[in-house]
């Protein structure tokens, strides 16, 4: 699994995983300003972006990915940012490979079990035959019947590419993680906890990380702290950039 990566900076690794959905690119301008202190490396997961498709979609798989990916270009330990399922392939790599995770930052996820809130998104995005449209605007016209948000529209469209000079197509796999969202959305239990310094970053309007989930949280990472950040729901990396990297960076030095 070659996973597609781009690298900018020097300094000690940072590693930055996407959520579902996602992709490098919505971490291009956060990863550009962390470059400034540390070597930033932002990765396609797999079935996203660039990184190859394959039918295995879960934890451990992806925790393989980036076990690969750092003994592939001999990164001994790195500090780790995940958002939502980045986070929670963060979490998961923490537990199974304590001695290379130097601090985790987790954004706006935590171990416990979620609903599959996204299955509604999967099925509108697969719903639209690309074949009949010709621009980003002719599909975002035909997921507005389905999807009413426009920001979320715009994050699921940046998953648009041309195949060829006249096809469009989707970068995600939508099929394979359709069928594997209850792997995603599962809960982390692992045989033990994480000691090291652990940041859970959350939107004030966001219920990814909510009270309820604090006991979990300090349980599995008792060297944890939580920061919120007003104002902003799930997607608090994008609504409030200039926050996020101020917490990122008070954390990590």
């Amino acid at each position: 699994m070659e996973l597609n990566y781009q690298q900018e900076g020097s300094g000690h690794p940072l590693i930055i995983l996407h959520g579902l959905f996602g992709m490098l690119d919505n971490w291009v301008s956060i990863s550009r300003k962390l470059a400034e202190k540390y070597s930033v490396y932002i990765i396609d997961q797999r079935n996203h972006g660039r990184s190859p498709r394959h039918n295995v979609f879960n934890y451990p798989a992806m925790v393989d990915d980036l076990l690969e990916f750092m003994e592939g270009y001999d990164i001994k330990s790195a500090y780790l940012l995940g958002h939502s399922m980045g986070g929670k392939t963060a979490m998961q790599f923490s537990f199974d490979y304590p001695e290379k995770v130097d601090k985790l930052i987790v954004a706006d996820i935590s171990p416990e079990e979620y609903d599959h809130r996204h299955d509604t998104l999967i099925e509108a995005m697969m719903s639209v035959d690309l074949s009949k449209y010709e621009s980003r605007a002719e599909v975002d016209a035909d997921l507005k019947e389905k999807i009413k948000s426009s920001r979320i529209r715009q994050f699921l469209l940046k998953n648009l590419y041309w195949k060829d000079r006249s096809s469009l197509g989707w970068k995600t796999n939508l099929e394979v993680i359709l069928d594997n969202l209850q792997e995603i959305f599962k809960e982390l239990k692992p045989d033990d906890s994480f000691k090291k310094p652990v940041l859970f970053i959350r939107g004030s309007e966001s219920p990814y990380i909510t009270d309820l989930h604090i006991p979990r949280i300090k349980e599995l990472f008792p060297n944890s702290e939580i920061e919120t950040i007003d104002d902003a729901s799930h997607w608090l990396h994008a609504e409030k950039p200039r926050e996020f990297i101020k917490i990122t960076e008070n954390f990590l030095q």
